[in-house]
């Protein structure tokens, strides 16, 4: 895969999205009511925002009802939850505070939790929390786990790895909040309060919460249940403002990933975060996972990208292979992507660093991963088609 991610950058020079000035917001909103329509018909989508940012232009997208009881229209101001995209702000706190020197993601869990002293996270780093490598750390946290101080602690103490945390992939909710966790710790601040003033704020993400505060409560979508129908919002959770807990718009999640492509201005500390996260740490069979990014060869395969989103990669172990040294942040030959969802809401984040592209999927209804990731593919494709050569 090495080799294939190497000399895809070669491809994407041919393969190479024109400058967006050929592009017309107008052309982009027939290209993704084109795409996305389908979708939205075939899994009664109510409402769906679609951003893109392409060298530095931005473009949006919205159809459909933020809340079916009163009609209230989607919008680029409309707040969805994100699900688990919310881990990618994590993973940028984290390399954030390695920045400051409060950190480093190669140390021990238990070098910065005590408690774990003498347990299977002596041997489990901070950046094997980032890239799910723990040996077998579940999806969620279990019922019996009552909050996440002393019952979370007693639970982690009993934790027995499966087998090497750095031979294999568990996706989890458990090590990405553990992180989390660590990190406000390091900050000295809760969890909530620092990625407001640490990411959102200084990132300009002015329509992005963790609690969504009372003055922008009526851009809230409901998020609907696939069986009944239901509205619904996220309930909280043992770690849920860690791993899943962030609400944002279309407007403001285009944002995030011009701020990733360096289409934006940020601070540097923050854009040096950002690449971080990019950074490739193991190789699975479908793609490298980077910290929380997923990344793969661009051009992207279609079949490797739905087997890269499928419920295999995310309920069972994968084995994987460590990186030595790690793939560096790449600029060309790759497309990183990260899916998000919870009860009534899916989301879908894509960059392709060397065409200096980014796509924000939102939507009020939780569709299959692999549905979200083939059609920004087939977005991406259309937009390729529509400009010149």
């Amino acid at each position: 895969m090495i080799r294939s991610l190497i000399a895809s950058a070669a491809i994407a020079a041919v393969a190479g999205i024109a400058p967006a000035a050929a592009l017309t917001p107008d052309q982009f909103r027939a290209i993704a009511a084109k795409v996305f329509g389908p979708v939205v018909a075939a899994h009664d989508i109510p409402g769906l925002a679609v951003g893109a940012t392409i060298d530095g232009e931005t473009f949006f997208y919205t159809a459909g009802e933020a809340v079916r009881a009163t009609h209230a229209p989607v919008t680029v101001r409309t707040i969805f939850e994100l699900g688990s995209v919310s881990k990618l702000f994590n993973v940028a706190l984290a390399a954030l505070a390695e920045e400051r020197g409060l950190l480093s993601l190669g140390d021990s869990v238990s070098n910065h939790r005590p408690a774990l002293s003498g347990s299977a996270f002596d041997a489990i780093t901070l950046l094997n929390l980032a890239t799910h490598t723990t040996g077998g750390l579940p999806l969620q946290v279990p019922d019996s786990v009552g909050d996440a101080g002393a019952p979370l602690t007693a639970y982690l103490r009993t934790f027995q790895p499966t087998g090497d945390p750095n031979a294999s992939r568990s996706y989890s909710n458990v090590s990405i909040g553990l992180l989390g966790q660590i990190t406000a710790e390091r900050f000295g601040q809760p969890y909530p309060e620092l990625a407001r003033e640490r990411l959102f704020e200084p990132l300009g993400l002015a329509s992005t919460f963790i609690k969504v505060p009372a003055e922008a409560a009526d851009r809230y979508a409901f998020g609907y249940t696939k069986d009944a129908n239901r509205p619904v919002r996220v309930n909280p959770g043992v770690l849920d403002a860690e791993a899943y807990g962030v609400k944002s718009s279309v407007e403001d999640m285009t944002r995030f990933l011009a701020a990733h492509l360096g289409t934006v201005e940020v601070p540097d500390e923050i854009s040096a975060a950002l690449a971080r996260t990019r950074t490739g740490v193991f190789e699975t069979q479908p793609f490298v996972q980077d910290l929380v990014w997923e990344q793969y060869p661009w051009p992207v395969d279609a079949e490797r990208l739905k087997a890269g989103n499928s419920s295999a990669m995310a309920l069972t172990v994968q084995p994987v292979r460590r990186l030595d040294p790690p793939l560096a942040p790449a600029s060309k030959g790759v497309f990183l992507n990260k899916t998000g969802g919870t009860g009534g809401f899916g989301s879908y984040v894509a960059l392709v660093p060397g065409e200096k592209l980014g796509i924000v999927v939102l939507a009020n209804r939780n569709t299959p991963n692999e549905v979200r990731a083939e059609a920004t593919r087939q977005l991406i494709e259309a937009i390729e088609a529509a400009l010149p050569d």
